[in-house]
C-alpha cells in the first residue's frame, strides 16, 4: 500500500455536475476506510468564473488556454474560485461523510507564486513551497481541498491555472498526481485509448492533429508534470467513479505520461 500522498486535480464539467461530484466523494469516503493513503484535491472552476463574467458583462479572453485576468477583476475571480467553487466541493465532501478543509495555494506558504506574464495580468506561476502545514493536516486524516488561487510575496492575489497548481502542490508534497477530467485519457486516430505517452510522442500527436483544442493544454501540463516530478502522471476520467479506488491505489485507468 502506497504511503505517498496522492494529489487529485478535479476540473472541467465535474464541478458543474452535483451528481458526479457526489459519486466522486462517495468513492473517496470508501477509499479512506480501506487505505492509509492521504488524498489532496486541487481544483479550478472556470465555468463559475465564466458565469460570473457573463453576469457582470465582462469579456472572457484566453491566451493559449490561459484566462487573461485584469488586476481589477482578480477580487471577483478569487470569490468564484477560493469562495464558491471551494465551498461547493467542501459541501459535497461533508455530504459524503468526508472530513474536508478548504485551502488556497497561499496557506502555510504551500506554493510560491509570481506573475506569469504581464500580458495575462493577475495570472500566477506556482512553484513548490513549504508543505509543513499541509502534512500536519494530512496526519489528522482530513482531506484538503485547495483552490488554484495564490498570493505573491508582495501580497497580490493571483489566479493560477489549476493543472499547473496541482503540479506545484504535488511537488511540494513529493506526491503522486492524477489529472481527472471528463475524458478517459488520450485516444489515437482510431479512437483507441493510449495507455502511455512520453513528451516526444505527445508532440507528434499534436503535430498530427490527433490531439487538438483543450486536450493540448492538458497533455502538455501532464508531460511537464511527469518531467518535473520525475514520475508517471495519469490523465483519467471521473465519469466512472467505481474505477477511482483502483486509480487511487496506483492502477492506470487512463493514459500515463512518462517522464
Amino acid at each position: 500500500m502506497s504511503q505517498i500522498p496522492l494529489v487529485i486535480k478535479l476540473g472541467g464539467a465535474a464541478l458543474s455536475s452535483t451528481e458526479t461530484l457526489s459519486k466522486v466523494f462517495v468513492a473517496i469516503n470508501q477509499y479512506q476506510k480501506s487505505s492509509q493513503r492521504a488524498l489532496v484535491i486541487v481544483h479550478g472552476g472556470g465555468y463559475l468564473v465564466d458565469q460570473l463574467m457573463q453576469k457582470m458583462q465582462l469579456k472572457t479572453i484566453k491566451k493559449e488556454g490561459l484566462r487573461v485576468t485584469p488586476y481589477d477583476q482578480i477580487p471577483y475571480i478569487v470569490g468564484a474560485l477560493a469562495g464558491t467553487a471551494n465551498k461547493l466541493l467542501q459541501a459535497e465532501a461533508i455530504k459524503s461523510d468526508v472530513n474536508a478543509v478548504g485551502l488556497s495555494l497561499a496557506d502555510g506558504g504551500l506554493c510560491q507564486v509570481t506573475e506569469l506574464d504581464p500580458e495575462l495580468g493577475a495570472v500566477g506561476r506556482a512553484t513548490a513551497g513549504d508543505a509543513t502545514l499541509l502534512n500536519a493536516i494530512l496526519a489528522t486524516g482530513v482531506v484538503p481541498i485547495i483552490s488554484s488561487i495564490g498570493i505573491t510575496s508582495a501580497g497580490q492575489m493571483m489566479n493560477v491555472n489549476a493543472d499547473q497548481a496541482a503540479v506545484a502542490v504535488a511537488a511540494a508534497l513529493k506526491a503522486d498526481l492524477v489529472l481527472l477530467s471528463d475524458v478517459s485519457g488520450v485516444l489515437d486516430g482510431k479512437g483507441k485509448l493510449l495507455s502511455s505517452l512520453d513528451g516526444s510522442q505527445s508532440e507528434a500527436l499534436i503535430a498530427g492533429k490527433v490531439i487538438t483544442d483543450g486536450m493540448i493544454v492538458k497533455v502538455r501540463a501532464a508531460v511537464d508534470a511527469a518531467q518535473s516530478l520525475g514520475r508517471p502522471i495519469e490523465v483519467a476520467t471521473w465519469r466512472y467513479p467505481e474505477n477511482l479506488a483502483e486509480l487511487f491505489d496506483g492502477k492506470s485507468i487512463g493514459t500515463q505520461f512518462l517522464p
